[in-house]
């Protein structure tokens, strides 16, 4: 028969059984959970890797930008050094900018305006009498325009009406 011995170790060998199938249950969830825990750390490197390279990238893009600020920086100081330069020049010439501004009235001023004006208008006719003697139009001397092939033939200057010249209402086809 049984005695109270047998029945505790029937017992104990029940909860033994128990406590291993449990254990073993645990070990199995414990594995899964170090699989997929192991599987997320791979996957964290591999994000956290690109995002690594990624700011890698916008470090090396803001280092390039910084060194264009630089030259830039550069460049304008240069241009602030001109712009000194040029205002220190422009002072030196106000005197002279207020000179002119004051003589513009004066007789000199306007004698040496009329001889820049007949001295433009000389060069201009004398440009206009080569363009016609390249041409083989002769120069019109005593001769005004009138009708002709083109509009550009010459008529003396008694030849209209009453000894004085041809108008524009006689000859509608004369340019001016």
């Amino acid at each position: 028969m049984l005695n109270a011995v047998w029945v505790a170790v029937i017992i104990a060998v029940v909860c033994w059984a128990a406590l291993v199938i449990a254990a073993v249950y645990v070990l199995i969830k414990l594995s899964r959970l170090i699989t997929q825990t192991s599987a997320a750390v791979a996957g964290l490197r591999d994000s956290s890797d690109a995002v690594i390279a990624r700011a890698h990238a916008t470090i090396d893009d803001t280092a390039g930008q910084l060194d264009r600020t630089d030259e830039i920086t550069a460049s304008m100081d240069q241009v602030a050094a001109g712009m000194a330069e040029l205002t220190g020049r422009m002072t030196a010439l106000a005197p002279l900018a207020r000179l002119a501004a004051a003589t513009s009235g004066t007789r000199l001023a306007r004698v040496s305006a009329l001889v820049y004006g007949v001295r433009h208008a000389a060069e201009l006719r004398a440009t206009a009498g080569e363009g016609r003697r390249a041409a083989g139009v002769s120069a019109p001397s005593r001769l005004s325009r009138g009708p002709g092939p083109g509009g550009r033939g010459v008529v003396p200057r008694e030849g209209g009406a009453g000894g004085r010249p041809p108008g524009p209402a006689e000859h509608p086809e004369v340019q001016s």
